[in-house]
């Protein structure tokens, strides 16, 4: 019997340092741009609904919209580090050199996607610590709230994967994230509680994805939120099994890639 094939543990460090260098070259501007958004949305959000809406369900406003503000920029930003991580080989044809390396699929797909989510991850922590800075802010299931953040982080980064493969200019990358994610993100609870809705509303929401984000990772800060903790789970599990499946499907056939 043949001896499993040894991973490649030199291929995916490659990988996964060449795009966390290339995030370290606009360092500043990653640090910088997520600290002042979410102060305006604080200053917006904060001032102008805060002090007509106090509390949500018991949540001062200011804490309760932090899950959404940290979920919105994690699904984005996982999107779009990953998607453009794999585009650019593309582009520039060396995708090709990639494909003909001792790299598995695999240990290619742990490299882009672990560098694209440390990046997502690393920007979601850098949001909540901004928020600190308006509101009060206790976590009370600090162990959810990390397998959420990492899970997401990991599940919508194998999406830019597939969005960046699937891209045929650069037009393509940011269509699904703001044609598709972003709204999706904005009505799925993000700054406000999917109960405030009447019905029908109500009930059309539960059919959009984001909402079983943002309510388990809320459930993680208030030991609340719109749906079940175990509904959550398997939301977010489920896409990333849908998406692994895709991506096993995409290596398989070459779609993209090879021609």
């Amino acid at each position: 019997m043949s001896a499993a094939p040894a991973i490649n543990w030199h291929g995916i460090w490659a990988i996964y340092r060449y795009e966390m260098a290339r995030a370290l070259r606009t360092l500043w501007q990653s640090v910088a741009t997520p600290v002042i958004t979410t102060s305006l949305y604080f200053v917006v959000f904060g001032g102008a609904i805060g002090s007509r809406m106090q509390n949500v369900g018991g949540v001062d406003y200011g804490s309760f919209i932090v899950p959404g503000l940290v979920m919105l920029s994690l699904l984005t930003q996982s999107i779009s580090n990953a998607s453009i991580g794999i585009y650019f080989p593309k582009f520039v044809g060396t995708v090709y050199e990639l494909l003909s390396a001792p790299v598995s699929s695999i240990e290619m797909v742990v490299g882009f996607v672990g560098a694209a989510a440390t990046k997502s991850v690393v920007l979601g922590l850098i949001i909540l610590a901004t928020a600190t800075l308006f509101v009060p802010l206790h976590v009370a299931h600090p162990v959810a709230m990390v397998a959420f953040l990492l899970l997401t982080a990991i599940a919508f980064s194998l999406f830019g994967f597939i969005i960046g493969i699937w891209a045929k200019g650069f037009e393509q990358l940011s269509l699904v994230p703001a044609l598709l994610v972003t709204p999706l993100t904005f009505l799925g609870g993000a700054f406000y509680s999917i109960d405030m809705l009447p019905q029908p509303w109500r009930t059309v929401s539960l059919f959009n994805p984001v909402v079983y984000l943002i309510s388990g990772f809320r459930w993680s800060f208030f030991d609340k939120g719109d749906v079940s903790i175990g509904v959550s789970l398997a939301a977010i599990a489920g896409f990333l099994i849908l998406c692994l499946a895709l991506i096993t499907w995409i290596f398989k056939t070459g779609w993209r890639l090879k021609n």
